[in-house]
């Protein structure tokens, strides 16, 4: 199975986002297809993200909720074993790459231009949603 960390902001955005590359690799999680590997950092992240008024305008408490209890208990939820400083261009792009390394995942999915920019870390793939979308999409053909 596949393993990915999906960096916060493209969780977020997985939670108002019916159609697309987002909501495709969320399926793909929610559907078993991905094994999704976060923390406890990232989570506390998601729940600050998803708070702010820009969200908050959209979810209500419920749905807010309901996506957090899904996050804490159908992804794989590792400690940070193995931290990362100063790889990326802020401190908690470094936490996205420590929970990846730590969980052993394939692939840091994320919108973040700062980090898809490094293209990799170690063994790991950073990608776009659309571009992880299409990963996903051909291995399902294949």
């Amino acid at each position: 199975m596949t393993k990915a960390t999906y960096d916060t902001n493209t969780l977020a955005s997985g939670t108002i986002d019916s159609h697309g590359p987002i909501s495709f690799m969320i399926d793909a999680w929610i559907n078993d297809e991905v094994q999704m590997i976060t923390s406890r950092p990232l989570i506390n992240e998601l729940e600050r993200t998803l708070a702010k008024p820009y969200f908050a305008s959209r979810l209500t408490p419920k749905q807010t909720q309901s996506f957090i209890s899904l996050v804490k208990t159908r992804a794989r939820v590792v400690p940070i074993t193995t931290p990362i400083p100063n790889v990326a261009t802020h401190p908690e792009d470094d936490l996205v790459l420590a929970t990846a390394e730590s969980g052993k995942a394939s692939f840091v999915v994320t919108g973040n231009h700062g980090l898809q920019d490094l293209k990799h870390f170690k063994d790991i793939k950073i990608v776009s949603p659309g571009t992880f979308s299409e990963i996903l999409q051909n291995k399902k053909a294949a």
